[in-house]
């Protein structure tokens, strides 16, 4: 009893620390001796402190427990989910355990149910939201978030959906693995590979409860891409994403994925393809806000017909961060590592 006393005030510390410093994750490095918990904000990852060896595999366990997964099971990796109070506000934990050589690694990510954010308060420049929301005036096709892990998609993702529903009652089904917020007055469908709800499986039957807007956590693999351009020709919105590293790459991926040139001129709304960068106060990063590759069906059809980038009419990332140095937003820094990332490829 005392040491599920301790591990649970330790650990409520230790989120109430993560939630102070804006953290959105929690990395626990384990080794022979002791264990590193590191604190991912605003996208970099601090040391922050260690555990004993026995420590860090009581609170472990008891995650391991709370999160319904299986203590006994070290060899294979797992996920699970925790939703705790801290303090007035409600969190949903995200548990992933990996096994390593020495141990079992732990990763958390931190998410604030109460959390309801604009689109204004994500995307850097109001004129982005703007030509987001004039890209999807037409309620039928498939409009494409694109950006890596931890780029902000699904909050993209959430705020259209209830900036959608405030315009009308639209019946918006949405399909997630994780649902990772609740959202009001909207269907939110929990795929569960291990009792058969797949994506497809889960689309085929979102299709026949008379939807108006289809949310899909991510497309996967050839088989989601496919049936997701396949209910766009069927008359509806569907909203999902995509990792790509950019508005082109977005093209071509599609396209490696099996979906011809002509499904995607007919059916692909807009590609808003995301990168975070971090606002400055007084030399210190205070937040991150979003900027945008925009690809509208225009633009996309136009390159869909040459493959020559150079017709096209549309801020790039490396545009877009220069504007925001230009505006005093952000650091000249990320035009150095823009730069950088550019001799890489």
């Amino acid at each position: 009893m005392n040491v599920i006393f301790s591990v649970t005030t330790y650990l409520e510390k230790l989120l109430l620390e993560a939630v102070s410093k804006q953290a959105t994750d929690l990395h626990f490095y384990p080794n022979n001796v002791q264990t590193s918990v590191y604190f991912r904000i605003h996208g970099l990852r601090y040391l922050q402190r260690k555990l004993s060896t026995n420590h860090y595999q009581s609170m472990l366990n008891y995650l391991k427990f709370s999160a319904g997964m299986d203590i006994g099971e070290v060899r294979k990796p797992q996920d699970g989910s925790i939703s705790i109070q801290l303090e007035s506000t409600k969190y949903d934990l995200r548990l992933s355990t990996l096994p390593t050589k020495q141990s079992e690694s732990l990763a958390i990510r931190i998410l604030p149910k109460q959390t309801s954010l604009k689109l204004m308060e994500l995307l850097l420049f109001p004129d982005q939201v703007h030509l987001l929301k004039q890209s999807i005036i037409k309620r039928n096709g498939v409009v494409l978030l694109t950006g890596p892990t931890g780029s902000g998609k699904t909050t993209l993702l959430y705020a259209l959906l209830e900036d959608l529903l405030s315009d009308q009652a639209y019946q918006i089904i949405t399909l997630e693995d994780p649902i990772e917020k609740e959202l009001v007055n909207i269907h939110q469908v929990q795929v569960n590979e291990k009792s058969g709800i797949t994506y497809q499986a889960g689309l085929k039957s979102a299709l026949r409860h008379d939807p108006d807007i289809l949310m899909v956590g991510e497309i996967r693999d050839q088989q989601t891409a496919k049936f997701v351009f396949h209910a766009a020709y069927t008359g509806h919105l569907v909203l999902t994403t995509l990792h790509a590293k950019n508005g082109l790459g977005t093209i071509h991926r599609l396209i490696e994925m099996g979906i011809k040139p002509i499904d995607i001129e007919q059916n692909l709304l807009a590609i808003a393809s995301l990168e975070l960068i971090p606002l400055f106060k007084d030399q210190a990063i205070e937040s991150r806000r979003a900027i945008l590759e925009l690809l509208d069906n225009t633009l996309i059809t136009r390159y869909l017909h040459t493959f020559d980038k150079t017709v096209l009419d549309y801020l790039t990332f490396n545009q877009l961060k220069r504007k925001a140095v230009t505006h005093g937003y952000t650091s000249s820094k990320i035009l150095e590592e823009e730069q950088i990332k550019t001799l890489d490829q």
